[in-house]
């Protein structure tokens, strides 16, 4: 059965015109690397720990996103 779903997939690919088909190489790459990736997956999240690691961020910094993201509020 999957072997008829690859031979459909074939054909179809077979009718793209030449000028599109490095647009249509670059879909099947993605489209296959994302399934393929996703299937290796664990479950297991990765951690952010240290990333801002050295930043300097004080409270000016949160005022100014806050007062962007909701006008509305009184300070």
């Amino acid at each position: 059965m999957h072997l008829d779903y690859k031979k459909k997939i074939l054909r179809e690919i077979e009718k793209v015109p030449e000028d599109k088909i490095v647009s249509m190489y670059k879909i099947i790459h993605l489209l296959a690397k994302e399934i393929t990736s996703g299937a290796k997956k664990t479950g297991k999240r990765i951690s952010l720990k240290g990333i801002w690691k050295g930043s300097l961020i004080d409270d000016s910094l949160f005022a100014d996103a806050k007062k962007s993201l909701f006008p509305y509020e009184k300070q």
